[in-house]
């Protein structure tokens, strides 16, 4: 894939298959292709990003249009009823915010989406939290790899936890303050 002149559709493909049906983070992958394409490393977060954010709406107008039908079998497959209960009243009560953390997260998006679109949330809110959290993340990356290089793969591995926890505390820091 390094070397395809279809990397960079590859990983908008892959990025969507994460964020709707994989979920396996696409950062086993993402990092060691930054890492090999630094000449293409903020076009490879751009791609996923978009790739993401496709497969977000994809997920959200499942959830909009077919949670009804489908619903049941959904929630089996990406969690259990109580999870989905404590997220819709989640949604109800800070859907921008948790959007955003769920984005951002090495958590399975697809609950976020499904939630979003059974719930009906505004769909701007929606797409808002989802473009600048999956930027966090996938941008975070490149940036990763542009100030560590070959080190970047460890450094991640090492405080990726940390980072998550520290992300997530800015994100509810800064819904406390907006509210």
């Amino acid at each position: 894939m390094i070397e395809s002149r279809n990397m960079l559709r590859g990983i908008t493909i892959a990025s969507f298959l994460e964020s709707t049906i994989v979920p396996i983070p696409l950062e086993a992958v993402l990092i060691p292709l930054m890492q090999a394409k630094r000449d293409k490393l903020w076009h490879i977060a751009l791609m996923a990003t978009v790739g993401c954010i496709i497969g977000a709406l994809f997920g959200y107008a499942l959830g909009y249009f077919l949670f009804d039908a489908i619903g049941d079998s959904l929630i089996a497959l990406f969690g259990s009823e109580a999870q989905f209960e404590r997220v819709e009243a989640q949604m109800a009560t800070q859907g921008f915010w948790f959007v955003l953390t769920l984005g951002i997260v090495p958590i399975p998006f697809q609950i976020a989406m499904l939630a979003a679109g059974a719930t009906k949330y505004s769909l701007a809110l929606f797409l808002l939290a989802t473009v600048i959290a999956r930027s966090i993340r996938y941008f975070g990356l490149a940036l990763a790899v542009k100030l560590l290089g070959n080190q970047a793969e460890q450094f991640i591995r090492r405080y990726r936890t940390k980072a998550m926890i520290g992300i997530t505390l800015v994100c509810a820091g800064l819904w406390l303050a907006l509210n």
